[in-house]
């Protein structure tokens, strides 16, 4: 396994550790912000997604992928998990995203700008994330070269 994949794996981990603490502290904005439903969301956002970059920082030295790939998936993890948090918060701050998410957003429907906003996020970190899944499918089909399949 090189040793830029060891580091992109640290990467991972590294920021889903911070995405795990602000999404604790996205809780603490409840009181403050216009939706609280969805500051909620967004704080089960960013744990989660916090969650998930350091399971996948774990697994990525185990991807058999070609090195374009891994970089697709490296840049798609990133986007897709912080763009989900930032975005259920920017709902939360503007009082948005109603039309997208309407049990979070029930009540809540911004500007048409606003709207757009949200609309764009959703959709960066749909692509994303499913891109994501896909690549980290993929690469964890076939063990790396010269890996050991560990006790039996």
């Amino acid at each position: 396994m090189p040793r830029g994949q060891n580091q992109e794996g640290h990467v991972l981990i590294r920021a889903g550790v911070l995405l795990f603490l602000l999404g604790l502290l996205t809780g603490l904005l409840a009181p403050v912000l216009e939706n609280r439903r969805m500051v909620l969301s967004s704080h089960l956002e960013g744990v989660l997604n916090g969650i998930f970059l350091v399971l996948v920082g774990l697994v990525w030295p185990r991807l058999n992928l070609p090195a374009r790939w891994l970089r697709i998936a490296l840049a798609a993890a990133l986007v897709g998990t912080y763009t989900n948090w930032a975005t259920t918060l920017a709902a939360a701050a503007l009082g948005a995203g109603e039309r997208l998410m309407p049990i979070a957003g029930a009540g809540f429907r911004g500007r048409a700008a606003e709207e757009a906003l949200i609309a764009v996020g959703l959709g960066t970190l749909t692509v994303a994330m499913i891109t994501t899944s896909v690549l980290v499918l993929a690469g964890l089909k076939d063990p790396p070269e010269g890996a050991t399949a560990g006790p039996r």
